[in-house]
């Protein structure tokens, strides 16, 4: 197999197939991420491509699932993602859903008439790193793109028949915009019809321009608890019929049903936030280098 380093198997995908179509983060600039620093984005050549499918073929013969690897593949062009959905349909026979990760601006280049091509080829499924629906917030890390994309984006991929889950970043915004981003994102999702939303704390991995920032005293990051306080008041406006599931750098692990688990769960980030005993949420995040 053809890998170049880094590697992220999406923690929702944990045992699918990976295939690197991609190296790098088209973007790469987002003020919170190092995961592609020094990495420059490229498409895998076609001829890996294939041999790498070959060799899935030859261990996994009856594979239904393969997630696209690197950071976002969906920035492909559509003719070089639908010969590559075409690969896979030559040497997986079997395949059932072809799961993909991107940017809210690659689906800019794509029209719904070409999604839904991609889509019956296989592409089901679509992970983006929204992060907040907060215009400010937005501008704040350097995403590329505003809530009306947001929106405008996810329902071309509705109309298309493709799954989508979105995330959203507890704590980016920092203390000053913390209730503005929590509740603006969660009002821009509610416009959406997401069939996850997955959610993790704010890190400050070394190398991160918000790190930086902290240091300087432009950037004040929140502790566990107000973690959890953004994290409520998201919950609390969140309205969408979906999966709700926290990542392991959240605060508190949640997952399931979201609107019919969603007042236990409010109950609960309540009973947490009234603890004393923080300290070791602190400790954990703090020893944490990568995702």
């Amino acid at each position: 197999m053809h890998f170049t380093e880094p590697v992220y198997r999406n923690p929702y995908w944990p045992t699918w197939p990976l295939l690197q179509v991609t190296q790098g983060c088209s973007h790469n600039r987002c003020k919170f991420c190092t995961m592609y620093k020094g990495v420059k984005f490229a498409p895998q050549p076609m001829e890996l491509i294939e041999q790498d499918l070959a060799e899935i073929a030859a261990t996994t013969p009856d594979a239904r699932t393969i997630q696209l690897l690197s950071g976002n593949p969906l920035a492909l062009p559509f003719q070089m993602t639908k010969d590559i959905l075409l690969l896979i349909r030559k040497y997986l026979p079997k395949m059932e859903a072809v799961y993909n990760t991107g940017r809210i601006t690659d689906l800019r280049r794509k029209t719904v008439e070409q999604l839904r091509e991609l889509r019956d080829l296989g592409m089901r499924e679509v992970s983006l790193g929204v992060e907040s629906g907060d215009d400010w917030t937005l501008e704040r890390i350097n995403k590329g793109y505003t809530s009306k994309d947001i929106v405008e984006q996810c329902h071309k991929l509705e109309e298309a028949g493709i799954d989508y889950w979105m995330t959203f970043l507890n704590g980016v915004a920092g203390r000053s915009h913390s209730r503005e981003h929590a509740v603006n994102s969660a009002r821009v999702f509610n416009q959406c019809k997401p069939t996850l939303v997955g959610t993790g704390g704010l890190t400050l991995f070394p190398g991160t321009p918000l790190l930086e920032e902290t240091k300087r005293g432009e950037f004040d990051p929140l502790d566990e608890r107000e973690l959890m306080q953004e994290l409520y008041w998201f919950m609390e406006e969140l309205d969408v019929d979906c999966r709700f599931i926290t990542h392991h750098t959240s605060s508190l692990y949640l997952s399931g049903p979201f609107l019919q688990n969603k007042e236990r769960n409010l109950a609960l980030l309540r009973e947490e936030m009234e603890s004393d005993d923080l300290e070791y949420l602190e400790m954990r995040r703090a020893m944490k280098a990568t995702l």
